[in-house]
């Protein structure tokens, strides 16, 4: 049912227009989409597998119309300006999973994308458990084109010996420099950096469940910037700091958890994104 905008003088508004003001028209899209002027005032759907595109074309809508856009699919939807159309100061827009908004326009060749306030904040993007006495344990699939930050957070794992935990990102075994403080119950503090190591320190291990690591990480999946880390952990009988950064401009999409000895049993990796 199509919506009665725009009134016209000596229209008949019937009771199916009037239902048509609240029930949205749904315009579902499996594939790649150019939005028209039918879809103004109503909600347009991506359901894909895959990435998928919404083109939004210029000089099609007016000033003050809007087009609701949501997807559903797995795929991450863009949303891209067309020839002459600017969309909020930039060319593309992504929306993942679940995720959506209002596109107002503010002219017939400009558009601003109001994402729904659920959208806010922090998005999981993998859950992995750790397994059972492993000395390694990856995390595929853990950054993308989708977020520019990322939060993780390692909880639930006891390692068979006291040492350290350390990351390394992708296959990269090089240029990392890293901090890390701790303090102990027992009055034992200390200080160790990494200059130029394999891999990034992010805390002590303990052989009680109760390990608790939260790491930010700034552009992983940006080639062209160094990843920066910092993060808090704590242990039995110690806490501390931790940060530093991989100088290296390359894209890591994975990470690798592994104590400097030993093997670790149990816990959960959650990988979360900060909305941009």
């Amino acid at each position: 049912m199509a919506t009665p905008f725009p009134f016209v003088a000596g229209a008949v508004l019937t009771a199916a227009n009037l239902n048509a003001i609240t029930e949205l028209v749904t315009n579902t899209q499996t594939d790649n989409y150019t939005l028209a002027a039918t879809d103004a005032g109503d909600r347009v759907i991506a359901n894909k597998a895959s990435a998928i595109t919404f083109t939004v074309p210029n000089s099609v809508f007016t000033a003050a119309q809007i087009v609701r856009i949501h997807n559903i699919g797995a795929g991450t939807l863009t949303i891209s300006a067309g020839a002459g159309m600017t969309l909020n100061g930039a060319d593309v827009l992504t929306v993942s999973q679940y995720q959506g908004g209002e596109l107002f326009f503010t002219s017939a060749s400009s558009a601003i994308f109001f994402p729904t306030v659920a959208n806010q904040g922090l998005t999981l993007v993998k859950s992995q458990t750790i397994g059972s006495a492993v000395s390694t344990v990856t995390v595929t699939g853990a950054f993308s084109a989708d977020y520019d930050n990322y939060r993780v957070i390692i909880f639930g794992t006891a390692n068979s010996s006291e040492d350290r935990y350390q990351i390394q990102l992708g296959s990269a075994t090089t240029a990392y420099y890293s901090v890390m403080a701790f303090f102990g119950s027992n009055s034992v503090d200390g200080f160790s950096r990494q200059n130029n190591g394999s891999r990034l320190e992010i805390g002590l291990t303990d052989n009680d469940v109760n390990n608790f690591y939260a790491l930010d990480f700034s552009m992983p999946f940006s080639s062209t910037s160094n990843t920066l880390f910092s993060g808090v952990w704590a242990a039995r009988g110690y806490n501390g700091f931790c940060g530093g950064a991989i100088f290296s401009a390359t894209s890591f999409t994975a990470f690798t958890l592994a104590p400097t000895t030993g093997t670790m049993t149990g816990g959960t990796i959650k990988v979360y994104g900060y909305k941009n």
